[in-house]
């Protein structure tokens, strides 16, 4: 089947427009079932009609398809469509494109072109982030616990909690309970219910501390996670207090350049920030950093993140030429 193009046409909010803009070159999902059309003027139609009857901006998406190089899903079904006319073309859902160009393509400001182009299936970025995501989702887990881990991943936390509730009722050793509480606890800060977070992180510390060592890693999840709450709740000393719980086990059981050791270091050094204490703040990123930097692929948001929080602390330090070199080295990983 030979390369071709279809067209979607659609309101954006322009705060989504410049965050594409920002991205330009890297990768777009789509969360739900993607309907384009064969003809271009029935898409343009349709985002100059979101332009003219919302405040919304009009987005004409071209999208390039070559079907030899993609297995993403997709289908011609203008047969069984209610609007032959708009020859529709419909692609499944978590189908990922790369940003291409971006321009205007009238005079107020109201109707943007944005070329998109679905990815192959050996792109090296998507590869590199796919493979990532495979390990940062529990390899241990089974069943209904890595589909929990996989939603948490993806920001679906009420479904989460159902899923988790399910299994704690059903859990039968101390061991599945404190774990189904500890995923509780990350459901629950996900949902911004921190007195319940913390409950949750509490009973399961309680019960990982009668059937594990000291310096079991399971508890060391539980201290970084209940930092992150306790952050997250102003509460800064038991937040520091936590992150170096952590921290002190995994310095006695993981190797220097772990990626968890990383995450213990970013957590302390924000937590530190957020207390004003620049200097602790800096020396913490710095050394998340450099671990990242050794671990990861190098267009790894966790990179970014790195970067971002190093900038945000030269910015409170006054020194805003080292904190934009940060921050643009940030917004490069970004836009990838």
């Amino acid at each position: 089947m030979k390369s071709f193009t279809v067209f979607r046409g659609q309101g954006l909010a322009k705060a989504d427009v410049d965050r594409m803009i920002n991205i330009q070159g890297g990768l777009l999902s789509c969360n739900n079932f993607l309907s384009t059309s064969m003809d271009r003027h029935v898409s343009l139609a349709f985002a100059r009609q979101t332009m003219e009857t919302s405040d919304l901006v009009g987005i004409l998406f071209v999208i390039k398809i070559d079907p030899s190089t993609s297995s993403t899903p997709f289908a011609d079904i203008h047969d069984v469509s209610c609007f032959k006319r708009e020859k529709e073309i419909l692609f499944s859902m978590n189908s990922i494109f790369r940003i291409g160009s971006i321009k205007q393509i009238d005079e107020n400001n109201r109707l943007w072109q944005v070329d998109l182009t679905l990815t192959t299936d050996n792109d090296s970025d998507l590869y590199a982030l796919t493979k990532q995501m495979r390990k940062e989702i529990d390899p241990y887990a089974t069943g209904w616990n890595r589909l929990g881990h996989l939603l948490i991943k993806l920001g679906q936390f009420n479904i989460a909690q159902e899923i988790y509730d399910i299994l704690l009722d059903q859990a039968t050793t101390d061991s599945e309970k404190s774990l189904m509480n500890h995923m509780l606890g990350i459901v629950k800060d996900g949902q911004g219910e921190y007195k319940d977070a913390i409950d949750y992180f509490k009973k399961s510390i309680e019960m990982k501390q009668n059937i594990c060592s000291p310096t079991d890693s399971n508890l060391t999840a539980s201290y970084n996670n209940i930092g992150l709450v306790y952050d997250n709740m102003g509460d800064y000393s038991n937040a520091l207090s936590s992150h170096q719980k952590a921290l002190k086990i995994y310095q006695k059981t993981l190797s220097s350049n772990h990626p968890d050791l990383a995450a213990s270091y970013n957590n302390i050094g924000s937590v530190y920030d957020s207390m004003g204490d620049y200097s602790n703040a800096l020396s913490s990123h710095e050394k998340a950093l450099e671990i990242r930097q050794k671990a990861l692929p190098s267009n790894h948001p966790d990179l970014a993140i790195s970067y971002g929080h190093i900038a945000t602390v030269y910015n409170g330090m006054g020194d805003y030429s080292k904190a934009l070199s940060f921050a643009e080295k940030s917004l490069a990983i970004i836009k990838v």
